[in-house]
């Protein structure tokens, strides 16, 4: 989906029969948060961006938007990534760095400043483990673990944020 169609279903608006405690104002924002980190990824040239969490499934007030986005190990480790994103953000949330998580009201553990600021938590993927594990116990990367349910472990579809690109035509 681009931006702007996730800003017109069901995520944002609710389904057909959505309960009244729908909160629709509060997905909005929370799109909107996405909108201004996704851009700084495109900025980077990070073009695969995938979201998930509680944002996509019937919840009526997710506490966020969580997602990854693919790059390679070089590229974070070794390369200048985190800090061209950073150029781009005014409050610096580019980070994993566990000692950066502090605690919020709002939530039982402690998260990354991107949360803080945006709502939003984004990591990178080039392989490597989630750090969640399935139902057997094995560590999960990226793409498996969005696509089953934390709740029931059922199998469930994530979204990939596509980029508009203007035909010069």
């Amino acid at each position: 989906m681009t931006l702007e169609e996730l800003k017109e279903p069901a995520l944002v608006r609710g389904p057909i029969g959505a309960s009244s405690k729908w909160d629709s104002d509060w997905r909005l924002r929370l799109v909107e948060s996405l909108e201004i980190l996704v851009h700084q990824l495109w900025e980077a040239g990070i073009t695969e961006v995938f979201i998930n969490g509680s944002f996509v499934e019937d919840k009526d007030h997710p506490s966020d938007i969580d997602g990854y986005f693919v790059c390679s190990r070089e590229e974070l480790l070794n390369g200048p990534l985190v800090q061209k994103l950073n150029l781009f953000d005014k409050h610096k949330v580019w980070t994993w760095d566990p000692q950066s998580r502090i605690g919020h009201p709002a939530s039982p553990k402690r998260q990354l400043p991107m949360w803080h600021w945006y709502r939003v938590e984004l990591y990178p993927h080039w392989g490597q483990g989630s750090g969640i594990r399935d139902k057997f116990g094995n560590e999960l990367e990226f793409p498996a673990a969005f696509r089953i349910s934390r709740r029931d472990d059922c199998p469930k579809g994530i979204v990939k944020i596509v980029e508009v690109k203007n035909d010069p035509q």
